[in-house]
């Protein structure tokens, strides 16, 4: 069906390939995170604002999530491994230039072109992954193992960027990005297969426009609701606007023959319920990155080497659970495995819902493991799910589809708890202050994010300084403590629907092989029996006895 015929391969050989791949995706998922530590040197440096730090965050992961779909289809088309060195290469040059950002805005429009790298890299990766390792149960392994390196680079780049920032200075946390994306570069040209969907599917330009201005436009109105107000004409536009791009997107993709999402797929109920699993999963997860980091530094007094340093164990614990996670599938089945992970997830946002400003870090890291745990139950199944649901011709579009489900959670997470919390900390200090007699410009700079008011404090005499710093740091935590009821919630909400959707008896990593069809548009919900789309998604099979 395409160039690369993945039975021509040796053990050796794919698991050679899926080292390169594995440093592409690290990378990727380093910059995820890494940036977080360096958020208080932004407000200090650069003085962003609370909108800002939101809006540096999300730049980077709105246009990662608009241009999933789109990237994944030019790699199908185009090729993948010429999606991946392009990806890397734009990575790595807007990595660079990052780190030469001399305000919030510069730095906003560098994390967006960050993003499109990051978009041509990532779908690539699991699509050459589910081309390269043909057999069900060596499929499993191999998604297990490019799930734990996620695990890895969420963990490494909170530490990363704190060994950096304590000796360099803020734009370090870019420029080590630049020789990581060399050396994958290098590997992918001399390691790495050509694949590509030989069908040639034509372009929706259309739709990839559509779903980008869609989302683009949703978070915006998100993270700019606390500073605008809600009501206001900009946020609540964003709002009718979004949901009309959104709805132009669904009806155009619904009638194209060969769409870019085929909106069929979600009448599976194991892909439906697979992706908004990973949808929850990751609204929590960067949520909590998003508030932690500030917690520790601004509230616990952490240095962002100690504040980096207290991620290691959710790493440690991510990558355990997630290579260990196939077995469990085989013995208990995913709906049990990927359930059970979200329910450990909620639990873990509401045991966060007290936290003051005395909690100790030990308790953070706690609640870091318990979340830690969670995640590896759900990542490597929920993968596999989503792409044991879409033919091997279209991996790259499968694999854009399983990170669509990634980034846009998160980029919500950030948006949606990021903004609650920045509305309760408004109304919180200000309610705190009232009375202390602060000068107006004061009063006007320290409401608008908890680093601002510790920035703004540091001019103040000693007992002003500290009726600011106490009033911040309080008024954050409330923030905190609601935004983290809004992650349970999400957590819970994803679980039951897990728990409903999900088929009972379904065990992936069976031996058993499985002919894919000759066409596409035949391995959907949309053309086949639910038992036969059911059966061909428990066996993990993306087409295993063709070429592919």
């Amino acid at each position: 069906m395409t160039e690369l015929t993945t039975q021509a391969f040796s053990s050796r050989r794919r698991w050679t390939v899926l080292t390169v791949l594995c440093l592409s995706l690290i990378v990727v998922t380093i910059d995820t995170t890494i940036l977080n530590v360096a958020l208080p040197s932004l407000v200090d440096q650069l003085h962003a604002s609370a909108s800002s730090l939101q809006w540096i965050v999300d730049a980077y992961t709105v246009v990662f999530a608009g241009l999933l779909l789109t990237a994944g289809a030019l790699g199908d088309r185009f090729g993948r491994r010429g999606s991946l060195g392009w990806g890397l290469l734009v990575f790595g040059l807007a990595s660079g230039g990052s780190a030469l950002a001399t305000s919030p805005d510069m730095l906003i429009a560098l994390r967006a072109l960050t993003g499109i790298g990051a978009a041509l890299v990532f779908p690539a990766t699991l699509s050459i992954l589910t081309n390269v390792f043909p057999d069900p149960v060596e499929r499993q392994r191999a998604i297990a193992v490019w799930a734990g390196t996620a695990g890895i680079g969420i963990g490494l780049g909170p530490v990363a960027g704190g060994l950096l920032l304590r000796h360099f200075f803020w734009g370090s946390v870019f420029w080590v990005n630049v020789p990581v994306c060399a050396i994958a570069l290098l590997g992918v040209m001399l390691l790495v297969p050509s694949s590509r969907d030989a069908e040639h599917a034509p372009l929706d330009l259309i739709g990839a426009a559509l779903s980008i201005v869609g989302l683009s436009t949703l978070v915006y109105a998100v993270i700019e609701g606390p500073a605008r107000g809600w009501g206001s004409a900009p946020v609540v536009g964003g709002f009718v606007a979004a949901v009309g791009f959104l709805v132009a997107f669904a009806l155009v993709e619904l009638r194209r023959r060969r769409p870019m999402l085929d909106l069929r797929l979600f009448r599976n109920p194991r892909f439906t319920a697979a992706s908004l699993a990973m949808t929850s999963l990751y609204f929590c997860l960067f949520g909590v990155i998003f508030f932690q980091t500030q917690q520790l530094q601004f509230v616990l007094g952490f240095d962002p080497l100690g504040a980096g340093l207290l991620v290691l164990p959710f790493a440690a614990v991510l990558l355990v659970v997630a290579n260990t996670t196939p077995r469990l599938v085989r013995w208990i089945g995913t709906r049990a495995v990927i359930t059970s992970g979200l329910a450990l997830v909620a639990l873990s946002m509401a045991a966060r819902v007290p936290f003051t400003v005395r909690t100790s870090s030990t308790i953070v890291v706690l609640s870091s493991c318990v979340f830690a745990f969670g995640m590896g139950l759900v990542i490597a199944p929920a993968t596999a799910s989503i792409m044991g649901a879409v033919p091997a011709g279209r991996a790259g579009v499968g694999s854009a589809i399983n990170d669509t489900t990634r980034q846009v959670g998160g980029a919500l997470g950030v948006a949606i708890m990021g903004s609650v919390g920045a509305s309760l900390y408004r109304h919180e200090f200000t309610r705190r202050v009232t009375g202390a007699k602060l000068p107006l410009a004061v009063t006007d700079h320290a409401v608008d994010s908890i680093g601002s008011a510790l920035v703004t404090a540091r001019g103040l005499p000693a007992g002003t300084a500290a009726t600011v710093t106490d009033a911040a740091r309080v008024a954050f935590m409330h923030g905190f403590d609601v935004a983290h009821l809004v992650g349970c919630a999400v957590a819970v909400l994803g679980a039951g629907l897990a728990y409903a959707f999900l088929p009972a008896n379904m065990k992936m990593g069976s031996a058993a092989k499985v002919t894919a069809p000759a066409e596409p548009e035949a391995v959907p919900v949309a053309a086949a029996g639910m038992d036969d789309v059911d059966e061909l998604a428990d066996l993990g099979a993306l087409a295993t006895e063709v070429d592919v």
